[in-house]
C-alpha cells in the first residue's frame, strides 16, 4: 500500500479496523486519507452507525421495555 491509500484501500482498512487494531503506517496513512477526501468519512460515520446499532441490538432486553 502506497502512503496515501486510495479509496477501495481506505474502505478496506477501515472495516479492518473494527476487527483488529492497525500498525502505525495504516493508521496514519487513513488518517492522511480521510482528511483529503470526501466521501470517505461518511463511510466511516455509516460504519460507527452499524456498529452502535449492532451492539444496541445485541445488548436488547426485551423484557426491560414490557
Amino acid at each position: 500500500m502506497m502512503f496515501l491509500p486510495s479509496c477501495k484501500e481506505a474502505a478496506a482498512l477501515l472495516i479492518a479496523r473494527e476487527d483488529r487494531p492497525l500498525p502505525l503506517k495504516d493508521r496514519v496513512a487513513l488518517r492522511i486519507h480521510l482528511a483529503a477526501c470526501n466521501a470517505c468519512p461518511v463511510f466511516e460515520k455509516q460504519l460507527l452507525i452499524l456498529r452502535n446499532s449492532l451492539s444496541n441490538w445485541r445488548n436488547y432486553n426485551q423484557d426491560a421495555t414490557n
